[in-house]
């Protein structure tokens, strides 16, 4: 018997060229450590600030930072310490009030446009593609010129109002994915509401995959409000906010001042940094989920 032809053992499968190990993205536990130290910082600051944040002493004006003034004081004398944490508060109050508002939106519209009979559906699409085509940062200035005055809630409404677009292409495709689910049908043709059906089988389904785009939004509308009110259509002076305190970014740069620009910027980036991180591990964790099932 010729020795080529005897099998000695089961020989193991060749791994495939063609599929590709995955890489994991491990939790961010740094960036979320930091992100809920500064969080945790600007909701409790007035358990640990020095000095009133609104207030101008105009003798210590553009101090540098020492021990009487940590961060130094601004070109109005105020305490950069105490404006940093209260100006974290309405900067986070912002991007959460036009993430809730976006969120809402998307989902909403983008349901009702799954659901809907293919004319309406694409009717639907149409008028997104058109509302993208518009640049965002020109539709906050239109809309917040009609608003008048920018405030917290002003602005939080314009904001969001102006970025659930891309939220919501997500939604209706998630949703014309689900809705020849045995579930739903059952539950519409037992009667059930579009709110019903929305609350009960679609949302817990397509939530996951939107979880990275709504801490993005967060991210993206603490960008947009420092970015107006750098360029001085955003919150007013009086209103304490990261943004409002890099709106005094060119006097500090004529003044040589660097620490009233550097500080709020370090802040602001970092932030910024920590949640696209954890925005990115959320990403990756909705890939995994859907490649399993």
């Amino acid at each position: 018997m010729d020795k080529r032809f005897i099998q000695v053992g089961a020989r193991s499968p060749l791994p495939d060229p063609a599929k590709k190990p995955r890489r994991s993205v491990g939790k961010p536990a740094a960036a979320l450590a930091v992100l809920a130290v500064i969080a945790a910082g600007c909701l409790f600051c007035e358990a640990f600030i020095p000095k009133d944040p609104a207030y101008m002493d105009l003798y210590h004006a553009s101090q540098p930072p020492s021990r009487a003034f940590w961060f130094g004081t601004d070109t109005m004398g105020r305490d950069i310490f105490s404006m940093i944490w209260h100006g974290g508060r309405v900067s986070l109050a912002i991007g959460l009030l036009s993430t809730a508002v976006s969120t809402g939106i998307a989902v909403l519209s983008g349901a009702a446009s799954g659901l809907a009979p293919k004319w309406l559906d694409g009717l639907f699409m149409r008028a997104v593609e058109i509302f993208l085509s518009i640049p965002s940062l020109l539709l906050v200035v239109f809309l917040q010129a009609m608003l008048g005055k920018a405030g917290v809630l002003s602005l939080s409404l314009v904001i969001g109002a102006t970025s659930w677009t891309s939220m919501s292409k997500v939604v209706r495709a998630e949703v014309r994915r689900l809705r020849g689910s045995e579930y739903v049908l059952a539950s519409r043709c037992m009667g059930g509401g579009f709110f019903h059906i929305l609350r009960r089988h679609l949302a817990p389904n397509f939530f996951p995959s939107i979880m990275f785009m709504v801490v993005m939004n967060v991210r993206s509308a603490i960008a947009a409000e420092s970015t107006l009110s750098f360029m001085g259509i955003g919150l007013p002076l009086e209103t304490i906010s990261w943004g409002s305190m890099l709106a005094l970014s060119e006097k500090a740069l004529l003044s040589g001042a660097w620490w009233i620009i550097l500080i709020p910027g370090a802040f602001l980036a970092v932030s910024l940094l920590c949640m696209t991180s954890a925005g990115n591990w959320l990403r990756e964790g909705g890939r995994q989920d859907s490649s399993h099932l």
